[in-house]
């Protein structure tokens, strides 16, 4: 009953900060899985990447209300070249350790906080 209360609170924190920053809920559920559930990395990234399945459609959808919000030229562009890039990369996470990934997520985490905190 923990683990799912838990779940549940780390999936309100991802959902808000994913649709108000638009940073998927991964940057919040990764490190949270990991470190409150217990997840190995691996685990911890591929439950994210499923979760944000459903959290995308649900803000699609409702972003879509709106008039003009959402670009659907650069949605398909952009999600074409991810999902062939996310094939592969899936492919490449099930062979680096989980210390490896862990090192990598942190190093993503800290190059583009640092860009957004210091750019315009």
């Amino acid at each position: 009953m923990k683990t799912f209360i838990t779940a549940a609170i780390i999936g309100v924190i991802a959902g808000l900060l994913g649709s108000l920053c638009g940073v998927g809920g991964g940057i919040v559920m990764v490190p949270a899985f990991v470190g409150v559930l217990g997840f190995e990395q691996k685990r911890a990234v591929a439950t994210s990447l499923a979760c944000i399945v459903i959290i995308a459609i649900i803000s699609t959808i409702n972003n879509s209300r709106q008039p003009n919000l959402i670009d659907w030229r650069v949605v398909a562009l952009t999600a074409c070249a991810a999902a062939l890039a996310a094939w592969f990369g899936t492919d490449l996470m099930h062979k680096m350790s989980n210390q490896h990934l862990t090192r990598l997520f942190g190093i993503v985490l800290l190059v583009f906080g640092t860009k957004m905190l210091l750019g315009k």
